[in-house]
């Protein structure tokens, strides 16, 4: 039987099944090759990972889901990079695990938003947008500030990504708890956000 192009469109099973293929095949020639790219592996020049304090406050972020309206990837456009500072790569993103790139942006790309305002800034933001930013549509999150963050599974984590590659040291795995002692869910969220993009800032 010969294969022609006739055949291939009368035969919806074999059309599938070729389609598949053809789709499998060109996803391994995009994907692939990235796996052995040091830009994209390993971590740019200035990048730490997170502190448990930080990490905590990116658990947070994510069970607030911040994401849902902010993204963390500034793309490289003029007018992105005017606004938002300089545009993304992935070596400052290989200690995040999911990352929180996103593309819905109902409020500002956050991605450089790290040292860009004051703790207190922070604070007075997560308590009321609009005392800021008075035509903001963000909710409040006042009960964080009355919630302490959680230290009892802070070393389990850093053990877990670990064993993914984040070099973490017995030494920050054992006094991850202290760092986490007295503080609130607001203190993580702040650390996480004042975070956010510095890795370069530290490169320069």
């Amino acid at each position: 039987m010969r294969l022609s192009h006739d055949l291939i469109e009368r035969n919806q099973a074999l059309l599938i099944v070729l389609v598949i293929f053809v789709v499998a095949v060109g996803g391994l020639v995009e994907i692939v090759p990235l796996t052995f790219q040091k830009s994209v592996t390993e971590p740019v020049a200035g990048l730490k990972p997170y502190t448990p304090l930080q990490l905590t406050g990116r658990d947070i972020y994510v069970r607030e889901g911040c994401y849902n309206c902010h993204s963390q990837m500034v793309r490289p456009f003029r007018a992105e990079v005017e606004r938002y500072g300089p545009y993304s790569v992935a070596g400052e993103f290989v200690y995040d695990r999911p990352f929180q790139w996103g593309s819905k942006r109902t409020g500002p790309d956050l991605h450089r938003v790290g040292g860009r305002y004051s703790d207190d800034w922070h604070r007075i933001h997560l308590l009321n947008p609009r005392d800021v930013v008075p035509e903001s549509n963000m909710p409040a999150y006042p009960w964080l500030a009355r919630t302490p963050a959680n230290a009892e599974d802070i070393a389990a984590k850093l053990k877990a990504l670990r064993i993914l590659g984040v070099p973490y040291s017995e030494e920050e795995i054992a006094a991850s708890g202290k760092e986490l002692a007295g503080k609130t869910e607001m203190d993580a969220l702040i650390a996480y956000l004042q975070n956010l993009g510095t890795a370069l800032k530290r490169k320069n």
